[in-house]
């Protein structure tokens, strides 16, 4: 059996605002809208769809981890900084909220190390 993850819909105040930090902080583009959803296209197929949710409406936050390379974490850790985006940093990995309160995470390495 074959399984991957095609797209996960990330809850935000504002699809357009969250889905437009993502990508411009990672160097990624907006791949398609329709109905509610501002989707954001990750290298390996994945789309984040960004969906506003009611004002009044309560979301836990939730927390989304990303393999990066080395050289899009050194861009994306500048851009946090450069942006003045409270964080938590601790070696090749840093955590970040997004304007919705969810946790995002960018590694270089997944969590055990490397497996062949």
């Amino acid at each position: 059996m074959s399984v991957e993850l095609n797209h996960t819909i990330v809850h935000a105040r504002d699809n357009r605002e969250s889905a437009e930090f993502f990508a411009k902080l990672l160097g990624l583009e907006i791949t398609s809208e329709w109905g509610p959803f501002i989707a954001v296209g990750l290298s390996n197929g994945v789309t984040l769809d960004f969906a506003t949710i009611p004002q009044d409406s309560i979301t836990p936050p939730q927390h989304y981890a990303f393999l990066v390379s080395e050289e899009d974490f050194d861009a994306a850790y500048a851009r946090i900084r450069q942006r003045g985006i409270e964080h938590n940093d601790g070696g090749r990995g840093v955590y970040f909220m997004d304007p919705a309160g969810h946790a995002m995470e960018l590694i270089t390495v997944p969590y055990g190390g490397w497996t062949s």
